[in-house]
């Protein structure tokens, strides 16, 4: 049988993922992108759009209560948007065990600055976070490794 390595990636489940970009964040092509590649994956997508205020995907992933929630960032303001964003999440005791991944463009720069963005994005309360630079089969990976949760050690995807 011949298959598509992305497909391969992660058995459809059929997860609900919640999709969102971070609340300054007004482009929608990368979520049109992303609810695309996870419903071939084989997961339900509810899209919230593009600039949700925190609130709202709060209450939203408080009454929906999804299997992961995926956050997108083109802008540059990943990072600062992010954090906020996750502690609110991890504050809410309906949303406080929910994964929670961001990807994207996390800042201005890039390289090694980069990498302690996504380490401080994990240390806020990420489960992954996903450079702008990952390949979309790293999101299935991620989805398998849901299936056998290793102890609670969150990765920085690079």
């Amino acid at each position: 049988m011949l298959m598509n390595p992305l497909n391969a990636a992660v058995a459809p489940r059929g997860r609900t993922v919640l999709l969102s970009s971070v609340s300054s964040d007004s482009h929608t092509w990368n979520l049109v992108f992303l609810q695309l590649l996870l419903e071939e994956m084989g997961h339900r997508v509810i899209n919230l759009g593009a600039c949700v205020p925190d609130e709202l995907l709060v209450r939203e992933c408080s009454a929906i209560r999804p299997d992961l929630v995926v956050i997108s960032t083109v802008n540059g303001h990943g990072q600062v948007d992010g954090a906020r964003l996750i502690g609110k999440l991890r504050s809410e005791p309906r949303t406080r065990d929910t994964p929670v991944v961001i990807g994207g463009k996390l800042g201005i720069t890039g390289g090694a600055e980069a990498d302690g963005m996504a380490r401080r994005l994990v240390s806020a309360g990420f489960s992954a976070v996903f450079q702008d630079d990952a390949e979309p089969a790293e999101i299935g990976r991620f989805l398998a490794s849901l299936d056998h949760p290793a102890p609670r050690h969150p990765v920085a995807a690079s």
